[in-house]
C-alpha cells in the first residue's frame, strides 16, 4: 500500500502553507492542484510547492472545479504507484489531528472508502447544515440503503486508487460542487464499502466559500437527475446486492 494525499486549491492559497505543513509529518506523497487560481493565490501555491519536496504540483490553466481536479489528481496517483489517496481541503477547515486515525483505518480497510463524518461547532451556516441533510437522505434513496450514508458532502476522505481511476475512465463526473455526493454514490454502486470516522470542522469567520448560487446550484441539480437515472438502470443489481450482501462495518 502506498498511501498519499491531494489537495485541490482555489482561492486559499494562503491556508495551503500550513495544511501542508501538518501533513509533512507523514513522509507521504502530496498532490497539490492549483485550480486555475489568481496571481496571489497562485503565487502562494508556487511557495508551497518549492518548499516541500514532497509535492507534486498539477496546474489547470483555468479553474475547472474541484471534482476536475480531484479526477486529475487520481489519474496522476494511479500512474505514480499510489493507491490511496487522502483528500484534504486547502482552508484548514477540518481537523488535522484526525489524519492519522484515518490513515490507519485505510490500512486495515485498504478496499474501503474512509469517510469523515463532520461535527460541526457553532459557527456552521444554517443553509449548508440544510444542505447536507438533503444530500443524505438523497444519496440514502438512489443506492437503495438506509441509514448507511452518514455524510456524502464531506470532502476528508481516504480514497481507494483504483476504483476511483475506473470510474473517472468510464463515467462522468461532476466537476464543481456535486462532485462529492456523486463520487461517494458511485463507489457504493461500484461495490466498494464505506467506513465513516467523526472529524471536527470549523467555520472560520471570514472564511471564503467557493460556492456560487446559480452555478453550483445547476451542477448539483444536473447531478441529481443522472444519478436517479443510475438508480433505475441498476435498480435490479442493487436490490439483488441489498438482499444479499453484507455490507463492511
Amino acid at each position: 500500500m502506498q498511501q498519499g494525499f491531494v489537495i485541490p486549491v482555489y482561492n486559499h492559497g494562503s491556508t495551503l502553507e500550513q495544511v501542508v505543513s501538518s501533513l509533512s509529518v507523514y513522509n507521504l506523497p502530496i498532490i497539490v492542484v492549483d485550480d486555475g487560481n489568481g496571481e496571489t493565490d497562485k503565487a502562494y501555491i508556487y511557495d508551497v510547492s518549492k518548499k516541500f519536496s514532497n509535492i507534486t504540483l498539477i496546474v489547470n490553466k483555468r479553474n475547472r472545479g474541484k471534482g476536475y481536479s480531484v479526477c486529475k489528481a487520481i489519474k496522476e496517483a494511479h500512474k505514480i504507484g499510489i493507491t490511496h489517496l487522502f483528500q484534504i481541503d486547502a482552508d484548514g477547515q477540518h481537523d488535522m489531528e484526525q489524519v492519522k486515525n484515518f490513515l490507519n483505518i485505510s490500512k486495515e480497510h485498504p478496499a474501503a472508502l474512509v469517510s469523515g463524518v463532520p461535527v460541526f461547532d457553532e459557527s456552521i451556516p444554517l443553509k449548508r447544515k440544510n444542505g447536507k441533510k438533503i444530500s443524505n437522505n438523497y444519496a440514502s434513496f438512489v443506492t437503495l440503503t438506509h441509514d448507511y450514508i452518514q455524510d456524502a458532502m464531506c470532502g476528508y476522505r481516504v480514497y481507494p486508487v483504483e476504483p476511483f481511476y475506473k470510474i473517472c475512465k468510464s463515467t462522468y463526473i461532476d466537476s464543481h460542487m456535486g462532485f462529492d455526493t456523486e463520487i461517494l454514490i458511485k463507489m457504493v454502486w461500484f461495490g466498494v464499502p464505506l467506513i465513516y470516522s467523526p472529524v471536527k470542522v470549523s467555520y472560520p469567520v471570514g472564511g471564503k466559500s467557493n460556492f456560487r448560487m446559480v452555478r453550483d446550484n445547476i451542477h448539483i441539480s444536473w447531478m441529481f437527475t443522472r444519478m436517479t437515472c443510475g438508480m433505475f438502470v441498476l435498480w435490479p443489481y442493487l436490490l439483488i446486492r441489498k438482499m444479499f450482501v453484507k455490507r463492511e462495518a
